[in-house]
């Protein structure tokens, strides 16, 4: 079995070996036959930490499932592979594309967990609907990977492959235009992008509501995120003063702007973006008092402080020595449903295979951390809750504590 030191080592360096990941993680008997499922995350980078979250929850699930032999004569492996480059700095479609292709090219894998990038997803969709291999998303949210209407591009089998444990932006962006017109008052808004699939489409539709509620775009401009230096695009801001901005994308463009936007533009001005920006390096990469204000967004209920989930919190920073985020609880999630979706196949004495778990994952009906997971005909959730935090500074707890320094506002309003 993987001590717990050695899994928070693990986790701590980013490490993806399949072997040390999979070999022996849980208790279950050597002879047992191995189902192989792959797990495909930016574990180097600036997304490295989120990242890793993200991966421990569907370590533990796995783990679990090893442990109590709920898979009788199988033994689940984690097939744990990067989908970052040096050369990207974080995600990296090209790379994620090679990945699709590993795990398509093992017989013995039969489902994934991931990508967490919507931009990662695009790229490997169609590779993946061509083999049927399925996947679970626990935090990628573009919706056009699930749209009917672009099922030629990411879905060409015609049979959906591509499942989220999280609602999609179509959602999440209009949910914080809501809020930020009906709750903040803010009367006018500018917008930054990093250019990502991800960031790119959640501003696409904060937009797209924002013309629904006759709010001004006082601008859009994108952020690359290689680039080390934004205060020339902060500057005109700041002269057009607008009463908040947005920015869609993740912590590589995001950290550097956080920090000289509070070098730049108001303290008072509401500034917020969707779940790229409710990630570690929030407080690591970028710190108080900088971040201090800022709004944020994620695509599912707040489940860390739910009571019922405090069990997994506890268990997953006992192994990890660090505390879960709520894409840590849907990642946990992504993993019951394959698990609950094999078992049922077995217990059925149905062929396992491919095809069988994605029939199986889509008609599932799974009591996960979040409550009944069901998903439409597309792979879509049929919940749509969306959440708003903001970062406010906790003294009770240290100021990297992505629990209590992310103050959980509420649902945010759909209408």
């Amino acid at each position: 079995m993987l001590t717990r030191r050695a899994a928070a080592r693990c986790f701590a360096t980013g490490a993806v070996s399949a072997t040390i990941m999979g070999a022996g993680f849980g208790s279950a008997r050597a002879a047992d036959k191995e189902i192989k499922i792959g797990i495909t995350l930016p574990l180097t980078g600036t997304q490295a930490q989120g990242a890793s979250l993200i991966r421990g929850g569907a370590l533990l699930a796995i783990e679990a499932a090893n442990a109590a032999g709920t898979l009788k004569g199988f033994r689940l492996v984690p097939v744990v592979l990067n989908n970052a480059t040096s050369t990207a700095g974080q995600y990296d479609p090209a790379q994620a594309a090679t990945n699709a292709r590993k795990l398509i090219a093992d017989p013995e894998v039969l489902a994934m967990i991931g990508p967490m990038d919507s931009g990662s997803g695009k790229a490997m969709a169609p590779i993946l609907s061509e083999a049927g291999l399925a996947t679970i998303t626990p935090s990628s949210t573009n919706p056009d990977l699930t749209n009917p209407k672009f099922a030629a591009e990411f879905d060409p089998s015609g049979k959906p492959i591509y499942f989220r444990t999280v609602t999609t932006d179509s959602y999440q962006g209009p949910a914080m235009t809501n809020y930020y017109s009906d709750t903040l008052g803010v009367k006018s808004v500018y917008l930054l992008d990093d250019a990502s699939a991800y960031g790119v489409g959640i501003v696409d539709t904060f937009q797209g509501r924002a013309r629904q509620k006759a709010m001004p775009i006082l601008g859009r401009d994108r952020l690359d995120p290689m680039q080390a230096d934004y205060r020339v695009t902060l500057n005109k801001i700041k002269a057009l003063n607008p009463d908040g901005l947005y920015y869609g994308g993740d912590m590589g463009a995001g950290a550097k702007l956080i920090k000289q936007a509070y070098e730049i533009l108001p303290a008072k001005m509401p500034k917020g973006g969707g779940d790229g920006l409710l990630q570690p390096e929030m407080f690591t990469a970028v710190g108080f008092p900088a971040c201090a204000g800022w709004y944020c967004t994620t695509a599912t209920p707040h489940l860390t402080q739910n009571p019922k989930v405090q069990p997994f919190v506890e268990r997953f920073n006992a192994t990890f020595h660090t505390l879960p985020d709520d894409y840590s609880v849907t990642s946990y999630d992504c993993a019951l449903i394959i698990i609950g979706a094999i078992k049922e196949l077995l217990d059925q004495g149905k062929p396992l295979t491919r095809a069988s778990l994605r029939d199986a994952i889509q008609d599932s009906a799974t009591d996960t951390l979040q409550g009944r997971v069901q998903f439409d005909r597309y792979g879509d959730l049929k919940s749509h809750v969306v959440s708003i935090y903001q970062v406010v500074k906790n003294t009770r707890y240290p100021l990297n504590d992505i629990i209590h320094q992310f103050k959980y506002i509420g649902v945010a309003p759909t209408s």
